[in-house]
C-alpha cells in the first residue's frame, strides 16, 4: 500500500518492535509495554519539572496534575495496568506532589483526603477508577454488545 507515493511497512503479528497507533505504543500482538514506558517517562519528565519550582504549590500540584496524570489518564481505560505498575505510577505521584510542595515529608499527607487533613493527590488508582466508569458509560450510548450483556448480567 502507498499513500502519497511512500510505501507503508506492514508489521507482522510477531513483530518485537513497538509502532506508535492512535497515540498508543504497542506490538502486532498487543504487547502495550511501551505505552506503560512513555507514560512512566512523561510522569518522570512532569515531576522533574517541578522539583525546583518557583511556582506556587497550588499551581505546581496543577502543573503536574495536568502534565503528568494527563498521560496517564489517556491510557488508563484502555490499557491493562498491573497492582505493582499502579504503585510504581503513584510513588512518582507522591514524589511529585512532594516536589511541588518543598516537602520530604511523609507520603500519607498526599495520599489522604482532604476529609482526614491530607491534600488528597490525583493517584492513579482515581484516575482509572474515573475513566473506567467513563469509558463504561459511553460504551452504554451504543446499541450494540456492551449494552446487551450489561443489561443481561
Amino acid at each position: 500500500m502507498t499513500i502519497n507515493g511512500e510505501t507503508l511497512q506492514a508489521m507482522s503479528l510477531d513483530d518485537r518492535d513497538a509502532c506508535r497507533y492512535l497515540g498508543y505504543w504497542g506490538t502486532g500482538n498487543g504487547d502495550m509495554r511501551a505505552t506503560k514506558e512513555v507514560v512512566r517517562q512523561n510522569i518522570t519528565a512532569a515531576r522533574d519539572l517541578i522539583k525546583y519550582h518557583s511556582l506556587t504549590s497550588e499551581l505546581a500540584t496543577e502543573l503536574f496534575t495536568s502534565k503528568g496524570m494527563g498521560v496517564f489518564r489517556f491510557s488508563a481505560a484502555l490499557i491493562e495496568w498491573s497492582e505493582s505498575e499502579l504503585n510504581d505510577v503513584k510513588q512518582l505521584c507522591v514524589q511529585a506532589y512532594k516536589n511541588a510542595w518543598h516537602l520530604s515529608t511523609a507520603s500519607a499527607l498526599f495520599i489522604f483526603p482532604k476529609t482526614h487533613a491530607g491534600k488528597e493527590g490525583t493517584l492513579p488508582m482515581a484516575v482509572l477508577t474515573k475513566e473506567l466508569l467513563l469509558h463504561a458509560k459511553r460504551c452504554m450510548r451504543h446499541e450494540d454488545v456492551s449494552k446487551k450483556s450489561c443489561w443481561q448480567a
